[in-house]
């Protein structure tokens, strides 16, 4: 097997024209000796087809019989991976011919093990310039909307976006990887605060440029969405919040519902965009409620994993919290984002 110093992962579900965009794209880095593991999780092998016209030993495509999901997938890259980088790129996102390469080039501090890509809009404007926590788990795009020139800078963030990252393989190999039964959502941020505990840092590299169709497959204000992100951010509380977040985390969630209702009355922000998209508020009521039963059903797991996370945690919670709180956005932000 060829010796790479990337891999990256691709999962799809669509597997269409976006996906074959996506993988030229990274075909086209000046970094030569990256791979690309392409995870279909169509169920009908639909990447194979997608992807017929190249035919290059850069790219493998792993098959699932299931759609996986997100998480699960990208683990199943790494672990067909040897490489001592792990980048991954959604499939509906093409990256500039550059972007690994400006990613490596800042990976030379040992404490560093994530880097977070400058991810654009189709319009021009940030999609992502790394991620920022709301204090009820919540983990929102750091310069969603606004434009480039105000995230130029290279400088530390919380943690990176999913939808473009980088990471190294000894966080993966620390934290475990992804937690597959997130399935959809939050689980680049579940990943990033597990990394923190142990003390890694996150890089954002504005040269590292990648243009992303967002939401292309579940879409911006979906019904699965928003289940997902609900039940996904409580799991991620209980098992990587300290005491003292923990607690009042409710109280930030129930700020965050309050902005959510202005929101959907007046029609804006993601409860106004759900409401446009033809879905009733009480659908977002029962999501509430689904997902905080799902919390109850598996609080086992969940502090199982949480005690894990603290025993091998190489900071403080006080550090931790002075952490988060410097990258924080409010639950109003959230709401009207």
């Amino acid at each position: 097997m060829p010796h790479y110093r990337v891999t990256v992962a691709v999962p799809t579900l669509a597997a269409d024209a976006s996906l074959l965009a996506c993988v030229r794209a990274l075909l086209s880095q000046t970094v030569e000796d990256l791979e690309i593991v392409v995870v279909d999780n169509s169920g009908v092998g639909r990447a194979q087809e997608a992807l017929r016209e190249i035919g290059s030993e850069r790219v493998r495509v792993l098959v699932n019989e299931r759609n996986t999901g997100f998480g699960a997938a990208v683990n199943q890259a790494f672990a067909a991976s040897a490489a001592p980088f792990l980048a991954t790129v959604n499939d509906d996102a093409e990256a500039d011919p550059r972007w690994a390469e400006a990613l490596l080039r800042a990976s030379d501090a040992t404490d560093v093990g994530m880097w977070a890509s400058r991810v654009m809009l189709p319009d021009g404007t940030l999609d992502s310039a790394g991620m920022l926590l709301c204090p009820d788990g919540i983990g929102k795009q750091r310069g969603h909307g606004r434009p480039p020139a105000d995230f130029a800078r290279e400088e530390e963030v919380l943690l990176p976006s999913g939808s473009a990252a980088l990471y190294r393989r000894a966080v993966i190999e620390e934290t475990g990887g992804f937690d597959g039964a997130f399935f959809l959502y939050c689980e680049d941020t579940d990943l990033g605060l597990r990394a923190r505990w142990l003390g890694w840092r996150c890089l954002y590299v504005p040269d590292a440029v990648v243009h992303h169709r967002y939401s292309h497959t579940a879409g911006r204000a979906s019904p699965l969405k928003a289940w997902y992100v609900e039940r996904n951010r409580l799991s991620l509380v209980v098992k990587c919040f300290p005491g003292a977040m923990l607690w009042m985390s409710p109280w930030n969630a129930a700020a965050r519902y309050f902005w959510h209702v202005r929101t959907l009355v007046s029609g804006r922000g993601s409860a106004g965009r759900f409401r446009e998209e033809g879905h009733g508020g009480a659908r977002l009521v029962w999501y509430v409620l689904r997902a905080h039963w799902a919390l109850v059903l598996g609080l086992p797991r969940l502090i199982r994993q949480r005690r894990l996370i603290q025993r091998t945690a190489r900071v403080g919670a006080r550090q931790f919290r002075s952490l988060v709180r410097s990258h924080a956005i409010s639950p109003r932000e959230v709401a009207e984002a």
